[in-house]
């Protein structure tokens, strides 16, 4: 898990120095989720970091900021209306671990409502986001091994999910509007 986050981050340049010669000391930044982290945050109940979506780790790299959340998602109701959600300064990139669905991306919002800034969602997982039902869109089936990438801006949610689909989301934020260095209650030392 812990090659494919960094694999996931190399691809798609958020770790632009990686790939050049070693000029500090090793393993200096690095920041490791492990396996275990994912499943102790997975199965997580309190009043923080309990919610489908669960932010890990959110790690200050200087001109941006990388968090790493895990959300699941159980089964949708046959023929009840796709919820969308769209985030103004944050990137999602999908992997899905577990389960599948359909993912619906594009289109439009209809009647996009802002989620309250002082929910955990906007405050560290997203950042300024709106929610509303999607009119069109394109959708595609993603299943365990897919990588989805999701830019700012555009509303997105599932539907179709049989049992549940649980995915990471790696979060480029070259904004800083998520909190650096926020780690998981469940993982916290």
């Amino acid at each position: 898990m812990r090659q494919l986050i960094v694999c996931t981050l190399l691809c798609a340049g958020l770790l632009p120095g990686a790939a050049m010669a070693q000029t500090t000391a090793p393993n200096a930044g690095v920041v490791a989720i492990t396996k275990a982290d994912i499943e102790t945050v997975l199965k997580h109940v309190g009043t923080e970091g309990a919610g489908v979506d669960r932010q890990i780790k959110v790690v200050d790299l200087g001109k941006y900021n990388v968090a790493v959340g895990v959300l699941r998602r159980g089964a949708s109701k046959e023929g009840a209306p796709v919820n969308a959600i769209s985030h103004t300064h944050v990137t999602e990139v999908y992997y899905v671990i577990s389960g599948g669905g359909t993912l619906v991306t594009g289109g439009t919002m209809l009647n996009p409502q802002p989620l309250p800034a002082s929910g955990e969602l906007v405050r560290i997982a997203v950042g300024t986001s709106f929610t509303g039902a999607f009119q069109g869109g394109d959708r595609m089936t993603v299943a365990a091994g897919d990588v989805v990438i999701i830019p700012a801006g555009v509303p997105h949610g599932f539907t179709d999910v049989k049992e549940q689909v649980t995915y990471l989301s790696i979060r480029p934020d070259p904004e800083h509007v998520l909190p650096a260095g926020y780690v998981h209650p469940a993982i916290r030392k």
